[in-house]
């Protein structure tokens, strides 16, 4: 962190810098590469509010030329790619999305519905990276609630319509979504489909993060 600054319209504004081994990096695999220019120069990345005050974080945005990846931003540890909010606001947009009606959600995070549809798609393709996913594998997917007798226990199926596969989950996991039309419902508004799959792979597919700064219990 190199200053804070309080705004005029109450707005704190964070500037900062990656540290001397995160920089020059692609954005996309976080390869060292030599940097091509300096980009639209600063820009800025929401955060969590402290209290009730809008927050935000500015650094310098320059571009390297990745041998995989060509001319793309580099990468800055407090974000993932393409991100215009750190990635503990994120994760905690995330974790709501999971948890509460999105009027509430939306009013806590000052954002748009369709922005955390954006939001949840990023954190799902990057927790998808990096933790086991039952829902592996699906792109476009069908969701139902179908009763199959197995030791009197409800099955939830969820079919991959361009494998034609199916993946079975426990009818914990279902009722804990609270049945897999609400899922549905609540994504109307987004932007794209991808976001309703990313929200249904946030509920069921245990690829939720943990809030920010909490640890797991």
């Amino acid at each position: 962190v190199e200053d804070v600054d309080l705004q005029e319209d109450g707005v704190v504004v964070v500037h900062a810098r990656p540290r001397a081994g995160e920089r020059g990096r692609c954005g996309r695999c976080g390869r060292r590469s030599p940097g091509y220019d300096r980009g639209e120069g600063r820009r800025r990345w929401r955060a969590l509010d402290p209290g009730t005050i809008r927050a935000y974080l500015e650094a310098e945005a320059p571009r390297v030329r990745c041998a995989r990846h060509g001319v793309v931003v580099a990468r800055v540890p407090w974000a993932r790619h393409g991100a215009w909010h750190t990635r503990d606001f994120e994760d905690q947009a995330a974790w709501l999305a999971t948890q509460a009606p999105k009027s509430a959600i939306t009013r806590l995070l000052r954002d748009s519905w369709r922005g955390v549809g954006g939001i949840i798609t990023r954190v799902v393709a990057d927790r998808r990276a990096r933790v086991a996913d039952p829902l592996d594998g699906l792109r476009r997917i069908g969701i139902d609630e179908i009763s199959y007798r197995r030791g009197q226990r409800d099955i939830m199926g969820v079919v991959c319509h361009d494998s034609g596969d199916t993946h079975r989950l426990s009818n914990a996991r279902m009722e804990a979504a609270n049945a897999t039309s609400a899922i549905t419902r609540r994504a109307f508004g987004f932007h794209s489909a991808r976001a309703l799959i990313a929200l249904a792979m946030l509920t069921l597919g245990g690829l939720c993060p943990p809030l920010p700064g909490r640890a797991l219990t």
